[in-house]
């Protein structure tokens, strides 16, 4: 998946979380996919709106909370740090696609973590 948008294709998503040896790599490395692929269908089909937005998020959140069995399966979990982490990707993603007051909780809002 090709990123064209500069500022996103130079961020390094969910780094805080790799540097903590108690997020497994390989479920961040999905984690970092989810957050990619989002920003690919943003750039594919650019949303109007914050509704369109928020669909497209809620849809990544989704396969996020799928994820949480991953991590208790490797002794992890999406507690506090791993939930703010990740919610500051998405606000990242919405801003950088120009939405800078897109709702944090609007673009998380299915998320069970």
């Amino acid at each position: 998946m090709s990123i064209t948008n500069q500022h996103v294709s130079a961020r390094a998503f969910l780094k805080p979380l790799y540097r903590d040896a108690y997020y497994p790599d390989h479920v961040l490395d999905k984690g970092r996919d989810i957050l990619l692929r989002l920003c690919a269908r943003i750039e594919a089909e650019p949303p109007a709106d914050l509704a369109g937005l928020y669909a497209l998020t809620g849809a990544a959140t989704e396969e996020f909370n799928l994820l949480e069995a991953e991590f208790e399966a490797a002794g992890s979990e999406i507690e506090t740090v791993a939930r703010e982490e990740i919610a500051e990707d998405f606000a990242f993603v919405a801003s950088a696609y120009g939405f800078p007051d897109a709702d944090v909780e609007q673009l998380i809002s299915p998320r069970e973590w």
